[in-house]
């Protein structure tokens, strides 16, 4: 599903123009990116729970040359399904 398409979905489900089913759904995303920026999580009851991993610097080759190159930490947004949302997609 697309960006439009879920537009679409929600303002149809909800009766929201188009217009204000993007403004809702971009700032949902802006809402839950600025709190994983700053290491929250964001749990959301009866869907999943958006969250950060750290991730360790490590070692890998340049396919091209072999060459070992030291990879960075970083962190990395994940998201961990909930059972409501598991059982959704298991039906």
């Amino acid at each position: 599903m697309k960006k439009v398409e879920l537009v679409e979905a929600v303002a149809t489900k909800t009766g929201l123009t188009k217009a204000d089913a993007t403004r809702a759904i971009e700032a949902t995303f802006e809402v839950i990116s600025g709190a994983l920026a700053k290491g929250d999580k964001v749990p959301v009851v009866g869907f999943g729970t958006f969250g950060v991993s750290e991730r360790a610097a490590r070692e890998g080759h340049n396919p091209r040359t072999g060459e070992k190159v030291t990879i960075p930490a970083r962190k990395a947004p994940v998201f961990k399904a909930g059972s409501a949302l598991k059982e959704a997609v298991n039906k």
